[in-house]
């Protein structure tokens, strides 16, 4: 893919969302991450919107949540090589997917103030359609999937429990626990809802592999 660079004419904006975010100065990207990820949910809800006029909202919004979760923003963001902006003092930031999540949404929200919202789209639609056509059916979150083994397995529901929450109220971050069993993990997220899926993804993940 072109050089995301190459999409903007602001570079500063693009500087902002880059640099600045990966070299840990969370200041310098965290009102772009903010308007990224409400431009990406426009762009990606249009997306499912039209390409599945028969499903039902449910439907959607597991598809909606599946193309939005931070694992599928950091794997855009590698695919987009944001990570080597990383210089070697910030190495490890090269593997942290929240970081590389929330930096892939600060470039949506800086190409679209750079361009507005048919950029932005521009940007978003070719990497996200195949995405979109991988999952033949609407593919269960992460807190459902849990959900449902944790019965299964545990007799009881998963508990989330809300450890801390920073930032200003344009740019939150949330740090959630959970508990399923014998398993605990403990997330951030932009939002409650994105902490707890990232928290139960992380469980889902241990139990996978059995770590």
């Amino acid at each position: 893919m072109d050089n995301i660079r190459s999409f903007f004419k602001n570079t500063e904006l693009y500087e902002q969302a880059t640099h600045l975010a990966l070299a840990g100065q969370k200041a310098g990207y965290e009102r772009l991450e903010f308007l990224g990820d409400r431009v990406l949910g426009i762009v990606v809800a249009e997306m499912l919107y039209r390409a599945y006029p028969n499903e039902a909202e449910g439907l959607l919004a597991k598809r909606f949540v599946a193309l939005t979760c931070g694992k599928t923003l950091a794997k855009v963001a590698k695919t987009w090589e944001l990570d080597a902006f990383a210089d070697k003092a910030a190495k490890c930031i090269r593997h942290n997917k929240s970081v590389l999540s929330d930096v892939c949404e600060a470039i949506i929200g800086a190409l679209y103030l750079d361009q507005g919202l048919d950029a932005a789209k521009n940007l978003i639609q070719p990497i996200w359609e195949p995405i979109m056509r991988s999952y033949e059916h609407a593919p269960q979150d992460s807190k459902s999937a849990l959900q449902e083994f944790a019965q299964k397995n545990f007799g009881a529901l998963p508990i989330y429990t809300l450890l801390e929450q920073h930032g200003q109220s344009h740019a939150p971050e949330f740090t959630v626990k959970v508990t399923a069993g014998p398993y605990v993990k403990i997330a951030k997220g932009g939002s409650i809802k994105k902490a707890e899926q990232e928290a139960a993804y992380l469980i889902l993940q241990e139990i996978q592999h059995g770590n």
